[in-house]
């Protein structure tokens, strides 16, 4: 009798310890999925909603990073070069609104997805540690946003699926997620070493004239990563500092060019006759009638048009008004 209650006591913590294991297990899941729903809400764009899970990664761009002019700063005298690859320092938003970080990790998740969306986790942090270098060199704009959507405003992407049309299509839940970590993880810090400086990358499809007068620093899944040579690819050039501001996520607005205006004679005569039409108008005014003549100006004509006063006694102006 005594080994047969012990055998059901076993038996009932046995069966409790696996009740419990199944309820930490749900938390766990629950936590997760909460964290997911999480970085989806903070990392996916306004216009994308609830991607189904079985949707089609997006296309990726043709890959390719703009050239862009090196800023016209003096170079320190004795400026020494790095000797082979640098890594950069840690990314730092130390300071930043809590609307900056939130469209800094948008604008970030977007440019990793549609750039390599495909390619392996180091791939991603790659991609990713070329934004923030840009963000880093007085080349480029001191905001996330600003680098990863300059250009736009005029077609010249450096970024090319900002111009590509690669954004009409929704992304896919998974996808974007792990994106979306990969662009907290740099955000909070995190380096990925072996690109170094790389400021510009290409797929090994394509070969852009660019990358002769470059530094090849690495090579990682289906991109090419690359440094500018002399002063302004070493680690003393990345001087500039976060600085906050950041412009709402996507391409910018088109600024279409403005043409300047040639007067042409009909334009001259016409604008000739206005103001002498004007100078006419200014002229005095006579009224005739019962009184002494008396002259008025335009501005009094435009006076007389306004409507008359009011006809309402003084003793009953303030009757719509509450009893106290």
């Amino acid at each position: 009798m005594h080994r047969i209650w012990l055998a059901m006591v076993a038996t009932v913590l046995v069966i409790g310890a696996g009740m419990s294991a199944h309820a930490a297990l749900r938390g766990i899941s629950a936590r997760n999925a909460a964290r997911d729903r999480a970085m989806v809400a903070t990392a996916t764009p306004a216009s994308v909603s609830a991607p189904s899970p079985d949707q089609e990664i997006a296309a990726p761009a043709s890959g390719v990073t703009g050239t862009i002019d090196l800023p016209a700063l003096p170079i320190p005298a004795g400026a020494a070069l790095d000797a082979g690859v640098v890594p950069a320092r840690p990314f730092s938003m130390a300071g930043a609104s809590a609307i900056d970080r939130d469209r800094a990790i948008q604008c970030l998740t977007a440019a990793i997805y549609y750039e390599a969306a495909s390619e392996p986790d180091s791939g991603q942090q790659a991609v990713a540690q070329v934004i923030l270098n840009r963000a880093r060199h007085p080349a480029f704009p001191g905001t996330v946003c600003g680098v990863v959507y300059q250009g736009s405003e005029h077609a010249g992407c450096q970024f090319s699926f900002a111009c590509d049309g690669a954004m009409a299509r929704i992304p896919a839940r998974a996808a974007w997620l792990r994106a979306a970590r990969a662009a907290g993880m740099a955000l909070a810090g995190y380096v990925y070493a072996p690109v170094g400086l790389a400021t510009h990358y290409h797929t090994y499809a394509v070969t852009p004239a660019w990358n002769r007068s470059m530094v090849m620093t690495d090579v990682v899944g289906a991109h090419f990563f690359h440094r500018w040579k002399g002063y302004w690819g070493t680690s003393a050039a990345f001087t500039q500092r976060y600085a906050g501001g950041e412009p709402l996520p996507g391409p910018h607005m088109m600024v279409q060019p403005v043409s300047p205006l040639t007067p042409t004679p009909q334009m001259i005569a016409a604008a000739t006759a206005a103001a002498v039409a004007v100078s006419a108008s200014s002229a005095p005014v006579v009224i005739a009638d019962a009184k002494p003549a008396y002259t008025k100006t335009t501005a009094a004509v435009a006076a007389d048009m306004l409507p008359p006063e009011s006809q309402i006694l003084d003793r009953w102006k303030d009757s719509g008004k509450p009893l106290k």
